[in-house]
Parts: C-alpha cells; sequence; structure tokens
C-alpha cells in the first residue's frame, strides 16, 4: 500500500481548533515535523482540512 510523507510547513497558532487537533491526530508538533501515514481515506480527508498548514508526498 502506498504512503504519504506529511510534513508541518506552516505554525498552527491563530487557526482554529479543529485544524490544531487535527495536527496533533496527524501526529505533527511543531514545524519541519514529519510523519509517514498509509494513504487511506482518512488520512487523506486530514490532510485536506489543513492543506495551507502541510506539505503531502507519495511514497511507494
Amino acid at each position: 500500500m502506498a504512503q504519504l510523507k506529511v510534513t508541518q510547513v506552516k505554525s498552527a497558532i491563530g487557526t482554529k481548533p479543529n485544524q490544531r487537533q487535527t495536527l496533533r491526530s496527524l501526529g505533527l508538533k511543531r514545524i519541519n515535523d514529519s510523519v509517514v501515514q498509509e494513504d487511506r481515506p482518512e488520512i487523506r480527508g486530514m490532510v485536506a482540512t489543513v492543506p495551507h498548514l502541510v506539505a503531502v508526498e507519495e511514497i511507494s
């Protein structure tokens, strides 16, 4: 199964609480923090909630 590398590129300060919680659910705590997640609809939905705060790369 494909995987996604999700990197936080912008601060969560001043964002809505649900966006901060989404970053925490993805496993991101600070700027330039990266996590590798399975490419599932749930993860894609979380990334779609905070596209302005994260960068996404597909890993095969």
